[in-house]
């Protein structure tokens, strides 16, 4: 991620579920970092946030699939790193 500038976006194209689900955690790792513990007097502003966000996947069109049968199981995603300070 660090390689990213802001507005910088990581694109992955995978075609097999198990890569799928490597990107996804990876994505959603940036996104959404981990929370402290429930009931801790941190105010909402203080609370981690993420430096990116995930943009919703793409499939391949009926009319793609028709004409290349091995794109029915492909997936993008898109990662798109914000700018520091941004609300995700």
């Amino acid at each position: 991620m660090s390689a990213l500038l802001p507005g910088g976006r990581l694109v992955v194209i995978s075609f097999h579920s198990l890569e799928d689900r490597i990107v996804k955690q990876f994505m959603a790792r940036h996104a959404h970092p981990a929370q402290p513990p429930r009931g801790l007097p941190i105010r909402s502003a203080d609370l981690p946030r993420g430096d990116a966000r995930v943009l919703p996947r793409v499939k391949p069109a009926d009319a793609e699939v028709s004409a290349n049968p091995r794109a029915r199981s492909a997936v993008m995603r898109v990662l798109e790193k914000c700018a520091p300070g941004a609300t995700t």
